[in-house]
């Protein structure tokens, strides 16, 4: 029986259909924090260390969380999953996959140059800058959503459709993420695509009590049949720039039917989906994350 290590700080419900998945293909879920792992630099010692696994390393890493905290101890916290990868072992998504759409401002660079379309974005530190975009944008019509840099479930997000709502503006965190608002109709919705393992698996479109489509935020989950190609093929295309294993992919559809990506999360949550889905997603992400745990123990046993 393989030890998974499933990193969480609140297993809660998703890591219950995680534990099950694997229990039901006869591996161990094993739950544990990276505030509990440690970097152990000696000679003939285990170089990461892990609650539940003082013998051994797992045979993969599943990541659930990754914990807020200062700028020092989030770099340790990626310093662990990048050391793990480099010892071999898989960990799903990976370091730099999440690296790449926990910061919005990478996110948005990376689909802009890979021509996926994607809302026009400003991030800057000065705020009479941002401030100069935000009124041009207004006086040109458009209203505009700030978001913190680091942040999911739609907390923080505030939109400005007029002047005088700009009498608090500030930054988040000492910087401004501006992101152009989609205007999706009169009933305000997005969607939610989840990729795994490279193809669109589930969908849904969620339509908000205000005109954020958050589930988080109270928005209703309705399911939505893959057949529209576009909206499957946006999703993959956006998952395959930013090399990820599996995502959930935020996408919206303006008034002139046009597809614009929002954004790309590396550790989705899918307790609204699984209610409009038939889809078993946990043990859609199990059985693609023990396929990568099983090439890669061959490619590790092949070089040894």
């Amino acid at each position: 029986m393989a030890r998974i290590a499933v990193i969480t700080d609140d297993p809660g419900w998703h890591g219950k259909r995680l534990k099950e998945a694997l229990n039901s293909k006869g591996h161990q879920a094993v739950f544990l924090s990276l505030t509990e792992c440690a970097l152990i630099i000696e000679d003939r010692q285990l170089p990461i260390r892990m609650k539940g696994f003082e013998d051994r390393l797992p045979e993969g890493v599943f990541v659930r969380g990754i914990p807020g905290g200062s700028l020092e101890q989030v770099t340790f916290y990626l310093d662990v999953l990048h050391g793990l990868e480099r010892l071999g072992i898989t960990v799903y998504n990976g370091a730099q996959a999440i690296e790449r759409t926990v910061d919005k401002a990478m996110t948005s660079f990376m689909l802009q140059q890979a021509a996926i379309p994607t809302p026009a974005v400003w991030v800057t530190r000065d705020k009479a800058q941002a401030l100069a975009i935000v009124e041009r944008e207004l006086k040109a019509g458009h209203g505009v959503v700030q978001k913190p840099l680091f942040g999911s479930q739609g907390i923080g997000l505030r939109r400005y459709q007029q002047r005088d709502e700009l009498s608090a503006f500030s930054d988040d965190q000492g910087v401004f993420y501006l992101q152009r608002y989609v205007d999706s109709g009169e009933t305000t919705h997005d969607f939610r695509v989840f990729v795994i393992g490279g193809k669109a698996v589930a969908a849904m479109r969620r339509s908000g009590v205000s005109w954020l489509n958050n589930v988080h935020q109270g928005a209703l989950c309705e399911a939505v049949h893959l057949d529209d190609i576009r909206l499957s093929r946006l999703a993959e295309e956006a998952v395959a720039v930013l090399e990820m294993a599996y995502a959930g992919v935020d996408i919206i559809r303006d008034r002139h039917g046009r597809y614009f990506i929002l954004e790309v999360n590396s550790i989705p949550a899918w307790k609204g989906l699984q209610t409009v889905t038939p889809i078993a997603v946990a043990e859609r992400l199990v059985d693609d994350f023990l396929l990568r745990t099983e090439l890669q123990t061959r490619r590790s046993q092949s070089a040894g």
